[in-house]
């Protein structure tokens, strides 16, 4: 279902709609906020709570120009803004941010004596990539690449999850790493 008419289903109060909005958004929204949080895990659910309550009430403004999930983090950006004012935090929204789990692989990476600046900004600035790109991974791509190699849960647990048979899940697996190196060769080029 495209972004334009899952959005006017959901205002046209469609349960089913509804639903798939959540299950499609949730997750990606909170990863998007957690890294900007620092991790703070309570904050970004609250705010992706709220995130998605206001775009529901906004909704009627979008117009499908852009991906729904970017119109969403311009939401989500503005309400970590309101958010960090409001706990008297000095916060700066970045599309570029590190998610401590992937900037720990990431250093592990070709790990040498000593680390130079210019090398440490390097392995920085990836990070920042790997997660730009995750967050804008379609469906549940981002969801299985993070539960299989942050979380590190098996193919069977992952099929678990979500209610699929191990090939399918494997299956799944396949095009969200397919989309990852897609999507990352993409923002690298």
């Amino acid at each position: 279902m495209s972004d334009l008419v899952l959005a006017k289903r959901v205002l046209a109060g469609d349960e089913d709609a509804f639903n798939e909005f959540f299950e499609r958004y949730f997750r990606r929204l909170y990863r998007f906020a957690l890294v900007r949080l620092g991790g703070n895990g309570d904050a970004a659910e609250e705010i992706v709570q709220r995130v998605l309550i206001r775009a529901i009430d906004r909704l009627h403004g979008y117009r499908g120009e852009a991906a729904l999930l970017t119109w969403l983090c311009t939401v989500c950006r503005r309400e970590i803004a309101s958010w960090s004012e409001r706990e008297g935090r000095r916060h700066e929204v970045s599309l570029f941010d590190d998610q401590p789990a992937i900037q720990a692989a990431l250093d592990a990476l070709g790990m040498s004596e000593s680390i130079d600046p210019e090398t440490h900004f390097a392995r920085r600035e990836i990070a920042a990539l790997v997660q730009l790109t995750l967050d804008h991974l379609p469906g549940q791509y981002g969801d299985v690449l993070e539960w299989k190699y942050i979380q590190e849960l098996s193919v069977g647990e992952i099929a678990e999850r979500l209610g699929l048979g191990y090939k399918a899940a494997e299956s799944l697996l396949t095009r969200a790493r397919a989309a990852f190196r897609d999507g990352f060769l993409l923002v690298t080029s």
